[in-house]
């Protein structure tokens, strides 16, 4: 067993204790160091080897022998490590949209190549990968992906400006991580969702549509040709589909707790606000556009998430400066691992500049 762990090293040293890999890694030399201080303090059994930076998540992803790898890196820093694991011919239970939104070409082509397997544990997208189990894709009319609507879903758009750090942050439904978070209040993470839906299961922009469903009951659907709409329900918990992307094909016993039907009251469906959300539409855009565009989509959105969460720009800036880094963008086809990232710091850059140069909370009006 390996395990890969960012920044997250007090966790990791407790489930070195419980679990005894042979090799982890952490996002740098001073994560590493701090690990060895921890494990020296507490010995587990067995003492792992350590590596850090991309190369010893490559390393844990690619090398390490394991079958299954779990890819829940935030942000774009699990797209390499990802990319080598499916060049190895590894079961990828993905977790990290941003790999699909930035590389889904060479990453699909790669697993095609090596008999490598992307399983979805997003829960959009496994209850996608549930509902067609045993179906015929040509016979699937449109993929439907459920929003919860994130806190803003009736918020007025004027006071959208105003909205804090902290209240962006109060998912209604998820706990999650905050740059996730920040996606779900923007929408931005269903559209980065319709990106890896196309590249997941090879459905265009038109035949993949998003539901606001405040309950978040029903995860995604499936409507079929002859107007049949597959659900899959369940309660709100990431444990199920984990679980389900760990054991598939075999379905196990869940620690989950059991939906019980006859406590709820109502149901309910809503196309999203696209005026309240701009990033839906620009992810459709981008999807649209193809090659790298997608990438640049995906840089220049977790710029300027990091921009808003440090204080320095208004809500409504998130979309504005992914608008416009796409507009500068000139396009270009995403065939190489140099192409897509050198797209996705593109975007990166050209948020940061523009907040760095002209005034963070101009950017945002």
């Amino acid at each position: 067993m390996a395990l890969g762990a960012g920044r997250s090293v007090d966790l990791l040293a407790e489930q070195i204790r419980a679990f005894e890999p042979v090799v982890v890694a952490v996002s740098g030399p001073a994560e590493a160091d701090r690990l060895a201080e921890l494990l020296a303090a507490e010995p587990p059994l067995s003492m792992p080897e350590i590596l850090h930076g991309e190369s010893g998540l490559v390393f844990v992803a690619a090398e390490s022998g394991a079958g299954t790898v779990v890819s829940a890196a935030v942000g774009s820093l699990g797209f390499v490590p990802t990319y080598r694991a499916l060049q190895r011919g590894k079961r990828v239970a993905l977790a990290n949209k941003e790999t699909l939104v930035v590389a889904g070409e060479l990453m699909t082509d790669a697993a095609k190549t090596s008999g490598g397997e992307l399983l979805p544990v997003d829960s959009e997208h496994n209850a996608l990968h549930q509902c067609m189990r045993g179906e015929r894709l040509d016979e699937v009319r449109r993929l439907v992906l459920t929003a919860s609507g994130g806190p803003f879903r009736e918020t007025p758009l004027e006071s959208l400006r105003t909205v804090t750090r902290d209240q962006a942050l109060n998912h209604p439904t998820w706990r999650m991580g905050d740059k996730i978070t920040i996606d779900s209040a923007t929408l931005m993470n269903k559209g980065l969702e319709v990106i890896e839906a196309h590249w997941l299961f090879g459905f265009g922009a038109e035949a993949i549509d998003i539901v606001v469903h405040p309950q978040s009951i029903v995860h995604s659907m499936v409507e079929f040709v002859d107007g049949s709409i597959i659900a899959q329900m369940g309660v709100t918990d990431m444990r199920h589909a984990i679980q389900y992307a760990l054991t598939y094909p075999d379905r196990l016993l869940s620690p989950c707790g059991r939906l019980d039907l006859t406590t709820m009251a109502k149901l309910e469906f809503f196309p999203p606000d696209v005026e309240r959300f701009p990033c839906v539409r620009l992810a459709y855009e981008a999807l649209r556009e193809g090659g790298t565009a997608p990438a640049v989509l995906n840089g220049a959105n977790e710029a300027a998430v990091a921009a808003f969460l440090a204080g320095h720009i208004e809500f409504p800036g998130i979309a504005r400066l992914v608008e416009d880094a796409l507009s500068a963008y000139g396009g270009g086809a995403a065939d190489s691992i140099e192409a897509v990232l050198a797209a996705d710091a593109f975007g990166r850059e050209r948020v940061d500049r523009i907040t760095g140069l002209t005034g963070l909370q101009k950017t945002s009006r």
